[in-house]
């Protein structure tokens, strides 16, 4: 039996939206032009034991903690998910998350390939959106353009790339981030999120 429900009476829920895709295909780049656009989302702030990039603030980018912290973190079931990329341990935290989501705010969050097969288990509710570069050739210019690891590092980027490519169809939605188009993209996820706001029978998320 269908649910009855009245149109004039509709309340919009509000969404978990994980941006996901390889490193290099722009998924800091994204949030940080929808933060200057003003889109009204809470973004989450993953926290991390990689070191500290020269251009990075701790607080704003990641919070920046000590593998014993994490571990403590860890124990204490804090994170929503954590999984260990490229050697570092990197998680989220659930209660931005509860918090955001309790004041009606939708919430984004970034995360690897890895960490979206996880949230895609322990949340089914959320909505998974993959960001992709227009090739494979475009996305190894943008991690060569970036300078930020040494070639066997690079390597081991590139190949991992691959292998998470063939996860796409785990993912709810595909948004190319094509060159010098970063605003259309912005734009794109956001007409994704307003689109599930009408969705007429989406579950509450519960964490």
């Amino acid at each position: 039996m269908t649910n009855t429900i009245d149109p004039y009476t509709f309340e919009e829920k509000p969404v978990l939206v994980v941006i996901s895709g390889p490193s290099g295909v722009g998924k800091d780049v994204t949030i940080q032009r929808m933060k200057e656009l003003g889109y009204p989302f809470h973004f989450v702030v993953t926290a991390t034991t990689r070191p500290k990039r020269p251009t990075e603030v701790d607080g704003k980018d990641y919070f920046f903690v000590s593998k014993q912290d994490f571990a403590k973190m860890i124990d204490a079931n804090e994170l929503l998910e954590y999984a260990i990329v490229y050697g570092d341990y990197k998680g989220i935290p659930k209660a931005q998350v509860r918090k955001a989501l309790a004041s009606g705010k939708d919430v984004i969050m970034r995360i690897d390939v890895q960490g979206a097969e996880t949230i895609r288990k322990m949340v089914p509710q959320a909505i998974l959106i993959y960001l992709s570069a227009e090739s494979e050739e475009a996305l190894v210019h943008r991690l060569e353009q970036r300078k930020t690891e040494e070639a066997g590092q690079l390597a081991i980027r590139i190949a991992t790339a691959r292998k998470e490519q063939a996860r796409v169809g785990m993912f709810d939605y595909l948004v190319v981030n094509r060159h010098d188009q970063l605003d259309e993209t912005c734009a794109t996820i956001a007409a994704i999120i307003k689109a599930e706001h009408r969705r007429l029978h989406r579950p509450e998320v519960i964490l």
